[in-house]
Order: C-alpha cells, then sequence, then structure tokens
C-alpha cells in the first residue's frame, strides 16, 4: 500500500482528516419493531453508498418515541433486543458507525439509550442524562436518568457492551474521530453532557433526538447547535424524529443538521414524506488545531479534570476506504467575503465602519490637522481614501481635510492616472499632483544606475527609487501640513512581501489596510456602490477603479508585455487569499489548503459565489495551477517577507480571519525557512 500521506492519496478526503457524518431520519411505526429495524438498516446502506463514516438515528428510533406506557410492555423490549442484534449483524458489512436509539433493561430499570454499533459489534450504549417531564412530556414515568451511571456494563441478548453516560468511541485508523453521544433534551441542559465530553478529546458531538415541532423550534434546535459546536469547538450532529411517528397529540418534523465549529454544514429537509439523509464531512483537523490554538479550551478542559469528569475511551477499528468520494461541505471560494446572503449588508458595514472608526480614533489622538494620502487610481489607495472621506463625515469636518496627492512616475498609466484625478475631485478632498520623476532620476543618477544613462533596465532598484520617493514625498508633507500619513497597503502584500520595505508603501504613519486582504478590498468597494454609500460621480469612478488591471505601475508598458500585471508575476490575489487564510487562522498542512482550495476553484461553474461578484471576473484553476502558486505563496510567506510585517504601523484587525500584526494574530522570526511547508506540499501534492 502506497502511503496515505503521499499524493497517490491526494483526493481522498480522509487523508485529509475529514469524517463523512450523516444524519437520518428513517420512516417509522409506532411500536413496530420490525418495520423500524428494516428501515433503519434501509437508511445506513443509503448512507453507505454516500460514503458515510458516522450515521445518527433518531431517539428511540428502534421502538419509535410517541409509544408512551408501551415501553414498558415486556413483548415490546424483548422485540427491541432482538432487533439491535439484528442490527448489529447487519452492520459487519456496513462501514459507517451507527447511532440508534432504543428502550433497554439494566438491573431494573428501564433506559432511553443511544446504540453505537460498528462492524458487527455494539461498542457501547449511552443512556439519556436529562429526562424531560413538562408540558408534553412524561419521560420519567417510563425511564430512568442516566447521570451518574459511570463505568457499568450492560447485557442484553447475549450481548454486552459498556454502559454509561462516560463513554467516548475513537477509531484507533482515523486520526481525529473521536465520537460522543447525546440524547435530546441533554443539549437542553444549563450543561450539556457533551460539555464536559469536548473538553475530554471528543471532536464529533451526536444528538438522537425525537423533538416534536411547534412553531419556532426549528429556529431553537439550529441556536442550540450552533452555540454547542461553537463553545465546545467541536461538530454537532443532530437528528430529530420525523414522519411516522404518533401524531395523537404531536406533530414531528424530521429536523436533521451538522455543524462545526460554528458554521451550518448540511441540514436536512423538514416534513419529508420520505426518509431524510443529510450528509456533511467534518473537518477534525480544524477542530484540534483550534483547540490547539485557543488556550481557554485547554483551561477549561484542565477545571473540568480536576472537577472530577473523567470519561472511557472505546477504542475501535473503523478502517477508512480512503478513495475519491469528494467533498460533502461548503468551501468558501473567498474565505474572507462575507456569504451570509441575509447578513450581507450588516458584514460590509461592519467591516467597512472597523477601518471608519480605527482612522477617526487615531486622527482625534494625533491632535493634527491633516490626513495625508498618496492615491494612485489603484484598489488599495482607493478604498483608504473613501474610508478617510467617511471619517471627515463621521467628525462633520470638511473632506477637504485630507490632502491627497497622486504622484506619476515612470509606468503611470494615463488611465489611473486620470481616475485618481476623478476620485479626489468626486469626495471633494484637497487634492495636487507630485511628478516624481525628476527626482528619481537624480536618485538613479546619483547612484549611478544604468537608467540614468538611458538603457532599459528595470530591476528592484529602479521599482524602490520610485515606491520610496512617494513614501518619502508623503511623510515630508504630512509634516509640514500637521498631519499624518495613511497607509494603503492591504494584508494580502503583506503577506506576500509586495511591498517596498521602511521609505516604501509597507511604512505609514496608520496603516488603515492592513487588516484587509484585496479579495474583500475590492468586494467592500462593490458594496459602496451598491449601498450608495457615496454620490452617483463617486460610484461611476469607483466602477471604472474595479475594472483595471492590478499594477504597481512602476515598469513602463512595452508593445508586446503591455502594463505590468502584479497577479501575472505574483500570482493570483483570490488564491493567496485562500492560501493565507487556511494557513494563518488554522495552521493547515499545505496538502490540505491545496486540496480545498482544488474543491474551491476547480468549477467556476459549481458552488456559490459572493452576491453581485462579476460574471466575467469568475474564474477556475486546476490542481497544477493552485500548487504553483502555493510554492509561490509559501516561500514569500514564511522566508523572504516576515521582517517587513515585524515593522508594521498601526492598523485594525477586521476580519476573524487574523491581521499580521506582530502585536495580534501573527507572531514570527524575520529569519525563519519555508522549508517544512515546501516539503510537504512537494511530497504531498500530485504535479498534475
Amino acid at each position: 500500500m502506497s502511503d496515505r500521506r503521499g499524493p497517490d492519496h491526494f483526493h481522498a478526503m480522509h487523508r485529509h482528516g475529514f469524517v463523512r457524518v450523516a444524519a437520518s431520519t428513517p420512516r417509522v411505526r409506532p411500536a413496530d419493531v420490525g418495520f423500524n429495524r428494516d428501515a433503519i438498516l434501509a437508511e445506513a446502506r443509503r448512507a453507505e453508498a454516500a460514503g458515510a463514516d458516522l450515521v445518527v438515528f433518531p431517539e428511540l428510533c428502534v421502538s419509535s418515541y410517541a409509544i408512551d406506557d408501551l415501553h414498558m410492555q415486556t413483548a415490546l423490549l424483548d422485540a427491541v433486543e432482538a432487533a439491535l442484534g439484528a442490527i448489529a449483524e447487519a452492520s459487519r458489512e456496513l462501514p459507517p458507525v451507527l447511532l440508534v436509539g432504543a428502550p433497554l433493561r439494566h438491573e431494573g430499570r428501564l433506559y432511553n439509550c443511544a446504540i453505537v454499533i460498528s462492524r458487527g459489534a455494539i461498542l457501547g450504549v449511552i443512556p439519556k442524562s436529562f429526562l424531560p417531564n413538562y408540558r408534553e412530556y412524561y419521560e420519567k414515568r417510563w425511564f430512568a436518568h442516566g447521570r451518574g451511571v459511570q463505568g457499568q456494563t450492560i447485557r442484553f441478548g447475549g450481548w454486552a457492551a459498556p454502559f454509561g453516560s462516560d463513554l467516548l468511541f475513537e477509531a484507533t485508523d482515523l486520526p481525529g474521530f473521536v465520537l460522543h453521544v447525546e440524547i435530546c433534551e441533554d443539549y437542553w441542559a444549563t450543561i450539556p453532557p457533551s460539555s464536559e465530553a469536548a473538553l475530554s478529546g471528543a471532536t464529533i458531538l451526536a444528538n438522537l433526538s425525537a423533538s416534536n415541532i411547534v412553531i419556532g423550534k426549528a429556529d431553537d434546535r439550529h441556536l442550540l447547535c450552533r452555540s454547542q459546536s461553537m463553545r465546545a469547538m467541536a461538530a454537532y450532529a443532530y437528528s430529530a424524529a420525523g414522519p411516522g411517528e404518533s401524531t395523537t397529540d404531536l406533530a414531528w418534523d424530521g429536523q436533521g443538521a451538522i455543524y462545526e465549529l460554528g458554521d451550518l454544514l448540511a441540514e436536512s429537509e423538514r416534513f419529508s414524506l420520505h426518509p431524510a439523509l443529510c450528509l456533511a464531512d467534518v473537518d477534525t483537523q480544524r477542530i484540534v488545531n483550534e483547540r490547539l490554538r485557543t488556550g481557554t479550551f485547554a483551561d477549561a478542559a484542565e477545571h473540568a479534570r480536576r472537577s472530577g469528569a473523567s470519561f472511557r475511551r472505546v477504542a475501535f477499528e473503523h478502517r477508512p476506504h480512503f478513495r475519491d468520494v469528494g467533498l460533502a461541505r461548503p468551501v468558501r471560494r473567498f474565505p474572507y467575503v462575507p456569504n451570509r446572503a441575509s447578513h450581507l449588508d450588516l458584514d460590509c458595514y461592519e467591516a467597512f465602519n472597523i477601518q471608519v472608526e480605527g482612522l477617526r480614533r487615531r486622527f482625534e489622538a494625533t491632535n493634527g490637522t491633516s490626513m495625508v494620502i498618496g492615491v494612485s487610481g489603484g484598489l488599495d489607495s482607493t478604498h483608504a481614501l473613501i474610508v478617510a472621506a467617511k471619517v471627515c463625515d463621521r467628525l462633520e469636518i470638511p473632506r477637504s481635510t485630507i490632502l491627497a496627492y497622486t504622484m506619476p512616475g515612470f509606468a503611470t498609466g494615463e488611465t489611473t492616472k486620470a481616475n485618481a484625478w476623478r476620485l479626489m475631485r468626486a469626495l471633494g478632498v484637497t487634492a495636487d499632483e507630485i511628478d516624481i520623476r525628476p527626482a528619481a532620476r537624480q536618485m538613479l543618477g546619483d547612484l549611478g544606475h544604468p537608467y540614468a544613462e538611458g538603457k532599459p533596465v528595470y530591476d528592484i532598484t529602479f521599482e524602490n527609487v520610485q515606491a520610496g520617493l512617494r513614501t518619502d514625498y508623503l511623510f515630508r508633507l504630512a509634516n509640514h501640513n500637521n498631519g499624518f500619513v495613511i497607509g494603503t497597503g492591504d494584508l494580502s502584500e503583506l503577506a506576500l512581501g509586495w511591498c517596498t520595505y521602511g521609505v516604501g508603501d509597507q511604512m505609514s504613519h496608520y496603516a488603515v489596510n492592513a487588516g484587509v486582504p484585496k479579495t474583500l478590498i475590492q468586494y467592500l468597494i462593490r458594496w459602496a456602490v451598491r449601498s450608495n454609500q457615496f454620490d452617483p460621480e463617486t460610484d461611476a469612478v469607483l466602477e471604472d477603479i474595479l475594472g483595471t488591471t492590478i499594477s504597481p505601475e512602476l515598469i513602463p508598458a512595452d508593445d508586446e508585455a503591455g502594463m505590468q500585471s502584479t497577479e501575472d508575476r505574483i500570482g493570483p490575489y483570490e488564491l493567496h487569499d485562500f492560501f493565507l487564510f487556511h494557513i494563518m487562522r488554522y495552521g493547515l498542512p499545505p496538502s490540505k489548503v491545496a486540496f480545498l482550495a482544488w474543491h474551491a476553484w476547480r468549477d467556476a461553474q459549481a458552488g456559490l459565489w459572493p452576491a453581485g461578484f462579476p460574471e466575467t471576473s469568475k474564474r477556475q484553476y486546476d490542481l497544477a495551477t493552485i500548487r504553483r502558486w502555493m510554492e509561490s505563496f509559501l516561500w514569500r510567506f514564511f522566508t523572504t517577507s516576515q521582517f517587513k510585517r515585524s515593522a508594521l504601523p498601526n492598523g485594525p484587525k477586521v476580519s476573524a480571519g487574523g491581521s499580521l500584526s506582530p502585536r495580534g494574530d501573527w507572531r514570527a522570526p524575520s529569519d525563519s525557512v519555508a522549508t517544512p511547508w515546501l516539503e510537504e506540499l512537494r511530497r504531498s501534492v500530485p504535479e498534475a
């Protein structure tokens, strides 16, 4: 067998720490145990065909839930035990772990149980901890609670299995697959049992539920699943009873949902007359990494251990298939860009106004009388300028407080220069132009650079003389006008080191864009137009700037190559922002980031795009392209650029994806190397 960490298994989701989880709602009949057994097995086989590793069925699905005193009938309980034995036997040929609900007798008491079944074995039985006995619920009439039931063994139908509320189930051959099970009311409790289970290492929390439906209750269940998955830093899989349950006094909707760290991965159709199955690939590596970097989780785990919380781990061999079965989870192409349609305006408003508030407070603190900014007609300076304009509006001071300068150099295009002037005039700022070419020629001549002798040598010195002069002018203009310099460089450029250090665009008095990647800047400018943040004249300029090729405009265009394109040289920002998010925020290995990027970007017609994203800008990338630009990203990010970030000016963090400030999310040595990341990429990702 080849190394499962190598390129031969690159396309297998198991290779990258994913576990395929299913929430299933079979059609049942009240007290018809044989029918229910067959319905459960039919859905288990359907989940198997979909590549599931775990299937969560509803509470008491073997007997059905709403049968009241029939739970106490010996004939029914005997039939339930026989049905569980049959399900266990049938599971020998079924790869998924099955979680089924049934009433079971133990030492003279009846318990509402979840039974964990895998490959012909009953791995364990978990009794329900909290029994609802209010309004329509009467569970204490029939069942004993499972709180405090620990370290026991249950025997029924010739089977013996661990029994108690202290069980975790761990796959020995699929790292990260550690399962805890609770039942319905347990997660409505103030402190759900799954909280302590997560602190003891469970990554996937499952809930077998009946939960009749009333108006608004589906939202409550979503809220509980989402909050528990976020607070416990885990995945949460929920399956509720559906059609077939008795409707004597209640109705059932069959809600299923799978959450991970607060994100909804999948949900089932409610009120369906057919069995429902929803699936999602849970990223256990992401969960483990998030716990690793969040000290509060470790502190809480230590506190739980001191308080006496303990769990037995039941190890089992899962035998994952390591086949290419796709990826059953949403992967955002633009992880920094707001993607909630219902909250789109709110999220964009929030992102934009974080920058506005950061700059407002800094301007207020300086006691200066002006803000100085260089305006190129490109995306970054455009965005910084409209943020500054909003600061003036909020402070109720004239926009002429902003001293904006366009500073053409050897490669400045007429289009971008014209757009810079149009924008400055439309916004009503104090605008001026300083031609840096004479000063640049003087400096190049003083340096003895070949360009001063008429030779077309466009090296890094040629570029940085221009970039440095612009910044030098801005700082001296700030001195001269009792102001401070607004930085325009963005998070993407800081990640790649695509900025001139010191006396260059890396430096400013306040780096208002430093927490905003290029893809978010583009989207926020579109939002500013769409939401009428400015007047129609300004909107027209912003639209034109959005359609301009991203370029530093430091090397003169020629007849063949045309204008210098940043993305042609360093790669697509949309890919680099994707790499940055997953590596910086979650610490994922390059091969996994490439796997996610391939699923996100391989087909422009598949998946969702941010609302309002231009059709002409929708691109796709094959794996070879992703691998090529990731190699470039890793080299730039880990080896060549940290010294620029270590001397980063102040600026606001905007996204939960993090910032690169050495005072914030990212601290790293300036003299590190990219070797471990590059080796992992080359070892694990196929070249084609």
